[in-house]
């Protein structure tokens, strides 16, 4: 059995938590499937707001759906939950990517 079906089985279990949605979403992404991820990580969230690695996948894969305000919107809130938790290597690489979307959206004021 795979880590999905396996992560997937746990989460029917009712053994829903913040990392088992990380997880899910990291795997789904992984595969491909960007907005399967996002509903996970966004789950993840609902469940840990300050969970800044779920923030910047989850602006990876709004990217990667093409939805760039949502991709900018992560980023910056990923950010904020970095910052708090004093997570400096999440906070620099995503202002990386927010510096690139904003750019290639001329957004970079908003």
């Amino acid at each position: 059995m795979d880590p999905v079906e396996r992560f997937e089985q746990l989460l029917a279990a009712g053994k829903d938590s913040a990392l088992l949605r990380f997880s899910l979403g990291s795997h789904y992404l992984k595969a491909g499937d960007a907005a399967r991820a996002a509903g996970h990580l966004r789950a993840a969230l609902d469940k840990d707001a300050g969970y800044s690695a779920a923030w910047q996948l989850l602006g990876k894969a709004l990217d990667e759906l093409a939805d760039r305000a949502g991709a900018i919107d992560a980023y910056r809130q990923g950010i904020a939950a970095a910052e708090k938790r004093g997570d400096k290597q999440a906070a620099k690489e995503m202002t990386v990517f927010l510096r690139r979307l904003e750019k290639a959206s001329g957004d970079a004021g908003a």
